[in-house]
């Protein structure tokens, strides 16, 4: 078996600030679905010199409780020539439908107020009194359509590759482009990759943009609102032993435009009860810079495989994260293997977020209730089964886990009120992916 380091979709990114209600998600599918294809093309087709087609599918379904739920096909075709260059193409489908929290808090137990959100539509909706005590959500539907395409040239000690992207889907389009460039060092041990990439995004929201920090009944523009993300790669990797494969990358990615949640609004609390008195709409700031290193290592032992990572994260938001991550690949015999893979995921609070506002206080420049860029744990557990069918050339990859996410319980002292719910119960995410690849 060779030592193949894992995809770096194996490890999920920072649930994203920055884009329309499904961003995020839509990078923890793109993690679990991309983690099942082909990480990496091989340097050679055949022995007899001759190109081979690659296919590579999969199916993965995701499930938050009693929230989002997606369902998304992948299809990957890659043509592999004797030289060592490669030809890729991806298409993939995201159906999503579902809840989303909207940012604003329970009215609590003890109101009798009827308590107001916004939806994705720009519609009003309400909560009765019969159960303030909820967490409000916005409804969503959507589909997203994804195209990815790459070039692998080698040449000597030297292999680029080139790739571009484009998505569409109801509030949100996407089109970019990245390059890769690699050098293999003292007799290939050690190899040096630097790149980077440009996308060019523009976020529509439905019914329009709302000012920010404002009751949302004012339009900031009705036309789309443009995003630009550019960003650097370097990276090193080094065989240690025949056995030992190590590696370090850093990358750096600077973003700017409309960076605001379209659709997520804040609690105003009544400094005296504590009560829900009315919401105001989200606003963030128009520039961000991203950080991150990861440190990783591949042992193979007689037969098995260990996989261990560490990614440290910080933007200029001031949120910061730690990744944990490792996975054991275990060769049960006859071309079947099983890969148990374990998580742990925490991060910091942005500076501007706040669990709500405080009515009479002055307004703050910015300001999120978006728990997704509030303090916030993860703990992954899951595994992967691989295996080959008798009779049959193509690898059957099933994958199945389970996310535990936990954020901070609402803060008793924002006005020194008792409040008799949790703003953020553990929240359960399941999911499962079916794959499988062939060459011919």
């Amino acid at each position: 078996m060779q030592l193949n380091t894992p995809p770096s979709a194996a490890t999920p990114a920072l649930p994203s600030a920055s884009s329309p209600r499904s961003s995020a998600l839509r990078r923890r599918l793109s993690a679990a679905a991309c983690v099942l294809l082909a990480s990496g093309l091989p340097a050679a087709a055949r022995a007899d010199g001759g190109a081979v087609t690659q296919l590579d599918t999969s199916f993965l379904l995701y499930g938050e409780q009693a929230r989002a739920k997606v369902a998304e096909p992948v299809v990957r075709i890659s043509r592999l020539y004797s030289n060592g260059q490669a030809l890729s193409a991806q298409l993939a489908l995201d159906v999503i439908s579902g809840a989303s929290p909207s940012g604003a808090l329970p009215s609590g137990v003890i109101s009798t107020e009827v308590q107001t959100r916004t939806t994705a539509s720009g519609n009003v909706e309400t909560i009765p009194p019969a159960s303030p005590d909820q967490i409000p959500t916005t409804t969503f539907k959507d589909t997203r359509v994804a195209f990815d395409a790459d070039w692998t040239k080698p040449l000597g000690h030297f292999t680029t590759t080139l790739g571009g992207h484009v998505s569409h889907e109801k509030d949100y389009q996407s089109l970019g482009g990245d390059a890769k460039f690699s050098i293999d060092m003292m007799q290939r041990l050690t190899t040096i990759t630097i790149g980077g990439g440009y996308n060019h995004d523009q976020v529509d929201p439905v019914g329009g943009t709302p000012v920010g920090l404002t009751d949302g009944s004012t339009l900031l523009t009705s036309d789309p609102n443009t995003k630009e993300v550019a960003n650097a790669l370097v990276g090193v990797s080094r065989v240690l032993t025949r056995r030992w494969l190590v590696g370090v990358a850093a990358t750096r990615s600077w973003e700017r435009g409309y960076l605001t949640e379209p659709y997520k609004v804040l609690s105003i609390l009544d400094p005296t009860s504590g009560l829900t008195v009315g919401q105001l709409t989200e606003k963030r700031p128009t520039t961000r810079t991203r950080g991150d290193i990861q440190a990783s290592s591949v042992y193979h032992l007689s037969r098995d495989v260990l996989y261990a990572s560490y990614r440290y994260y910080r933007d200029d938001w001031s949120l910061k994260s730690h990744t944990i991550d490792a996975k054991y690949r275990h060769e049960l015999g006859g071309e079947t293997y099983l890969e148990p893979h374990l998580r742990y995921y925490t991060q910091s609070a942005a500076d501007f977020y706040h669990t709500a506002l405080i009515q009479g206080d002055p307004v703050p420049e910015y300001a999120t209730a978006d728990y997704r860029v509030g303090n916030l744990q993860t703990g992954t557990i899951g595994a992967t089964l691989g295996f080959r069918l008798s009779g049959q050339s193509g690898e059957w990859t099933l994958r199945g886990e389970y996310v535990g996410q936990f954020g901070e319980s609402y803060p008793n002292d924002v006005t020194g009120v008792q409040q008799d719910f949790n703003l953020f119960h553990p929240l359960n995410i399941g999911t499962f992916v079916a794959a499988y690849s062939i060459r011919f």
